[in-house]
Formats: structure tokens, sequence, C-alpha cells
């Protein structure tokens, strides 16, 4: 690993959608569920990683990961970010944490 200079955190937003797996939590009748997350990573694959890990710890089952970019990518797309969101955000950057924002179920 380099340690030339450290690289600083961000945060990230995804989009994970996770399978059904027996403790998951999730509604009965759900055939799985898409979950927004705040992520901190120095990159996205660090914010991908560290979610799936957690997710995976927690009896979920991440099938697929969509990145939508840091909060400053979000606003150059034009993106309007809510409060609300944004004190998210910051908490997973001041937590270095994964933050699950919102579980959608999915059901047949």
């Amino acid at each position: 690993m380099n340690n030339a200079g450290k690289r600083p955190q961000q945060v990230h937003t995804l989009l994970v959608q996770v399978g059904r797996k027996p403790g998951d939590g999730l509604p009965e009748g759900a055939t799985g569920a898409g979950l927004l997350v705040y992520a901190s990573g120095v990159d996205e694959a660090e914010a991908v990683r560290e979610t799936v890990a957690l997710l995976t710890t927690a009896e979920m089952n991440p099938l697929d990961v969509s990145g939508y970019g840091t909060l400053k990518e979000r606003l150059a797309a034009g993106e309007t970010v809510s409060p609300e969101e944004r004190a998210l955000m910051q908490r997973a950057l001041d937590e270095n944490a994964v933050i699950v924002a919102q579980v959608t179920p999915f059901e047949d």
C-alpha cells in the first residue's frame, strides 16, 4: 500500500439490491429489497466493499450495488440533496460508517 499521502474519506451514495436469506429481517412475502446506503471510503470501491461486508455480517444477501457518487458529484450533476440526506452523509463521514437510510422491500 502506498503511504505517500492518505486520501481523505468521502461518502458515497449506493443502491444495494439484496435477495432473501434466512434471518435477513425482511418482511414475510418479500422477494428481496433495495437499500439506499451512505458509505464512507477513500473511493467508491472501498465503500462498496465495506457495505457488502456489513450487510453479509447482518445476514443479508447483497446481489448488486450501484454507485450514485459523492455529495459533490451529485450536486455537480444537478441533483437536489435534502438537508436530511446531507445529515446522514455527514454522520457516515464522522463515524466512518455505513448508514442504511432506506429499505424498500420487493414483492412479486
